[in-house]
């Protein structure tokens, strides 16, 4: 501001002097005002020149470009063309960039004409701005043939290819291009190193990025704030999290992006609480958190269901005023949704702002992840009076809404509307609801055709969706054809051997799920074992199956034996078939009963006060006899026992499950 006001004063010196109506001195206005962002000011001079020449127009047009004022920087150029003028090279290049800006790839095309027309065709700079627009524009084609025309390249042109194919999601055509560049004995910048590290992250390659990385310490860019933060970030998007961690411990003073970078990498990790420590540590060093660090921080309560230290950072997004912020408020909502407090998610729904997609989004799929299918489906409704168009991520909220209620023909009414009134191209996500949607239903033979009609191979997901529904409705002659197309996508994966070996055994055909689990063995894989947890006073309590290593294994056992007895009185009886494996009935009988989330309810019972809700999670979906005795439980204990599997939230209450039986 200062600037500017020594500006107005030497203007009004030149006023004075009468020096106002030289064209140099009323250049050199435009071009002070426009650099510094007066334009109205730098316009008000370019109107009431007497004369102007090219270099009025362009500096002019590229006060505007410079800006983002894109269309009045084009509308200027046209108006410069209809009053005889000719563009130059620096005209040319500054409406470019002004297309470019507005990705208007018509404008950029009839530009690149005129450029060619008027000699400027081959010039350098042109050429680069002209990459930059196609680029912006999704048309790599053109970009890449105007790029490969530029006869001499500079780190500009460079530039302008890898950044195109790095934001159009090409991530190894980026990184090719980086090593074309570094062969030609072009040296890279700093902007073009951070977009390669992008195009690595992109691509989830993390040879390549530790390749980039080696050519940043050689350049002597690696202590440099920006480097920093993209090294940690890109080592965290390829899933690299310890050498993200080796990166951050070198960064002498972090900035907020570095610390929320590595707060989410160990998040996506699923080293949650080393998350919430490097959290701590950032508000200990001084760091103020913004939206995209307590986003990350809230995911990772969601992810542990550590409900207490989500509702902490709750009051602090409140007290840092990010109450009205979109991102934070489907955060929040989906944290306590996961941490089955859906109560709690349809309170901060209620005060949030409503006019972005992902707010809407995330209470949807809250509402479906607890079974609340016709909650969710009259949000959706509400959504669309309320003019919110959905993406792609709400309606895999709506079809699983759908699935878990078993509104089968809804949701293919659902998926049908994807095309016909949002012109949205259903994913493999949204292919994979409608096949849990049939199997769930029963109708296997017309989840298998809808496969068979998908326009795409269909992947691991829609096979193993299929495979599940065949094990749970005893369909072993397709479950063993979907069994065959899982194991050639996914040879190295546990589940469809242990899904297929299953369904063996509910057959009773013990050889046959015997010989597959000898293949499993052989080849290496290993099953990941059964587990639950309940937090109980910030602690969190992990249980296996038969396990015996908690300090508390004795009173735990009496506790789950006492139930047992209350629950067998009431009309529980063991249904032994979903144990699966050829033993005697008194020992499917004793190994059902310690299974790891009753031994997580029967903790919950022992160490909480009576009448108080227990919450327990598992890694795998919960078995249908251990679902039956929770019913029992949540009325022989006089509990509410809220149940988060790999599936959906099951909420028993006085005998009865939210979802009805059917997940």
């Amino acid at each position: 501001m200062k600037t500017i006001a020594v500006g107005k004063k030497v203007h009004a010196r030149v006023m004075k002097a009468g020096l106002e109506c030289d064209m140099f001195m009323e250049n050199t206005l435009v071009n002070m005002y426009a650099k510094c962002g007066f334009l109205k000011d730098a316009r008000h001079v370019f109107d009431r020149m007497s004369e102007r020449n090219i270099v009025s127009w362009t500096t002019m047009i590229a006060g505007y470009a410079q800006h983002r004022q894109s269309w009045e920087a084009i509308e200027l150029y046209l108006e410069m063309l209809s009053e005889g003028l000719r563009a130059n090279q620096f005209t040319f290049a500054s409406v470019l960039r002004a297309c470019a800006s507005s990705a208007s790839v018509k404008h950029g095309k009839q530009i690149h004409a005129q450029a060619i027309k008027t000699g400027f065709g081959s010039d350098v700079t042109i050429g680069n701005a002209l990459v930059t627009v196609y680029a912006r524009c999704g048309n790599l084609e053109s970009a890449r043939e105007v790029f490969d025309r530029v006869s001499q390249r500079d780190v500009v042109s460079w530039s302008a290819i890898i950044s195109g194919y790095t934001q159009n999601g090409h991530g190894y055509e980026a990184q090719k291009q980086f090593s074309r560049m570094l062969w030609a004995g072009v040296k890279s910048d700093k902007f073009i190193f951070a977009t390669a590290l992008v195009a690595c992250r992109g691509s989830e390659d993390v040879g390549l990025g530790k390749q980039v990385h080696a050519h940043i310490i050689k350049t002597e860019f690696e202590s440099d704030a920006v480097m920093e933060s993209t090294l940690v970030t890109m080592y965290v998007k390829c899933g690299s999290i310890e050498d993200a961690h080796k990166v951050f411990d070198k960064v002498l003073e972090c900035d907020l992006v570095t610390w929320t970078a590595i707060i989410a990498g160990y998040g996506r990790s699923g080293r949650g609480e080393v998350a919430l420590q490097n959290f701590c540590q950032m508000l200990q060093a001084g760091i103020k958190p913004d939206n995209f660090s307590f986003t990350s921080v809230l995911g990772v309560c969601a992810d542990l269901a550590i409900i207490d230290q989500g509702k902490q950072f709750h009051c602090q997004t409140i007290k840092n005023g990010f109450q009205e912020d979109a991102s934070v408020g489907s955060a929040l909502i989906t944290m306590y949704a996961k941490c089955s407090c859906i109560g709690d998610a349809c309170e901060v729904f209620k005060m949030i702002p409503k006019t972005e997609v992902v707010s809407w989004t995330a209470m949807i799929v809250g509402y479906a992840l607890h079974g609340q299918g016709k909650e969710a489906l009259q949000l959706f409704e509400q959504m669309q009076c309320a003019g919110i168009k959905p993406d792609h991520i709400t309606f895999v909220g709506v079809l699983s809404a759908c699935s878990h209620v078993g509104l089968v023909d809804e949701g293919r009414r659902y998926f049908d509307s994807m095309t016909r009134i949002y012109d949205l191209v259903p994913t493999v996500e949204h292919y994979a609801c409608i096949v849990d949607q049939l199997g769930r239903a029963g109708r296997l033979d017309e989840a298998e055709s809808f496969i068979n009609e998908m326009p795409f191979e269909p992947s691991a997901l829609v096979w193993g969706t299929l495979l599940s529904a065949c094990k749970i409705r005893g369909n072993l002659k397709l479950g063993k054809r979907a069994a065959v197309k899982l194991l050639e996508l996914e040879p190295q994966e546990c589940a469809p051997y242990i899904l297929l070996s299953n369904i063996f055994a509910s057959e009773g055909r013990w050889d046959d799920a015997a010989r597959v689990r000898k293949m499993m063995k052989d080849r290496g894989i290993v099953k990941e074992p059964g587990q639950s947890w309940i937090v109980v006073q910030n602690k969190v309590h992990a249980f296996y199956v038969e396990d015996r290593l908690h300090p508390q294994t004795e009173e735990i056992y009496a506790t789950l034996e006492e139930l047992t007895v209350q629950i067998e009185a009431a009309g529980y009886v063991p249904d032994t078939k979903f144990l699966l494996h050829k033993l005697g009935s008194e020992q499917k009988e004793n190994n059902l009963s310690r299974h790891s989330e009753r031994l997580a309810i029967a903790y919950g019972v022992l160490s909480t006060a009576p009448g108080t809700p227990i919450r327990v999670l598992k890694n795998l979906r919960v078995c249908g006899d251990c679902h039956n005795a929770a019913k029992f439980i949540s009325l022989a204990a006089k509990r509410e026992i809220v149940l988060r599997d790999s599936s959906r939230f099951h909420h028993f209450k006085d005998g009865i499950c939210s979802c009805g039986s059917y997940w």
